[in-house]
C-alpha cells in the first residue's frame, strides 16, 4: 500500500480566500496547524477565525502546539535569518515531540492533511523539517507545498 502523501502550506502574502481554494483544489480534509502560537496580524489566520472558516468548507483542524518552532529559537532565527541553525535547533525539539509525530501520521494515514505555518517557502520554514522526519519514519511518502 502506498505511503499517504502530505501536504504543507504557508499563508504568507496569501489572502484566505486563496488559501481555502487551495485546500479544497487539492481536496484537504485536515490542516494541522504547527504554529506554536496560533496567533496570527494577518486577519482570519488566528485559530478560532481559522478553524471556523475552515469548518465552514468542510476541512478539520487541528493545532499541534508542540510541533511549533519553540520561542527562542523563532527569535533567534529573526536576528540573523540562518535557517541552518534554525534547523539545528529545531530538529533537536522535533526529537522529543513522537507522540505529537505519531498523531500527525496517524491524521495523514486516515484522510488528506496540510501542514499550516506563515511562511510562504515550505525550505525556509520548519513545516519542511516534520515533512521529513515524517519521512523518515515511513509515515507518508511524496511531500507537496501548496504555497503559491
Amino acid at each position: 500500500m502506498p505511503l499517504p502523501t502530505l501536504f504543507t502550506i504557508g499563508y504568507e502574502d496569501t489572502s484566505l480566500h486563496d488559501f481555502l481554494a487551495a485546500l479544497h483544489d487539492h481536496q484537504v480534509q485536515v490542516v494541522v496547524d504547527t504554529r506554536e502560537r496560533a496567533q496570527s496580524r494577518r486577519r482570519g489566520y488566528s485559530k478560532t477565525a481559522l478553524s471556523e472558516a475552515l469548518k465552514a468548507q468542510g476541512v478539520n483542524y487541528r493545532h499541534l502546539r508542540a510541533l511549533g518552532t519553540p520561542a527562542p529559537v523563532r527569535q533567534a532565527y529573526r536576528l540573523d535569518r540562518d535557517f541552518a541553525a534554525l534547523k539545528a535547533a529545531y530538529t533537536l525539539h522535533l526529537g522529543a515531540q513522537q507522540d505529537a509525530l505519531s498523531e500527525l501520521g496517524q491524521l495523514a494515514a486516515a484522510g488528506r492533511v496540510a501542514l499550516l505555518c506563515y511562511e510562504k517557502h515550505a525550505g525556509e520554514c520548519h513545516r519542511s523539517l516534520i515533512a521529513r522526519r515524517l519521512q523518515e519514519l515511513g509515515l507518508v511518502g511524496e511531500v507537496v507545498d501548496l504555497s503559491a
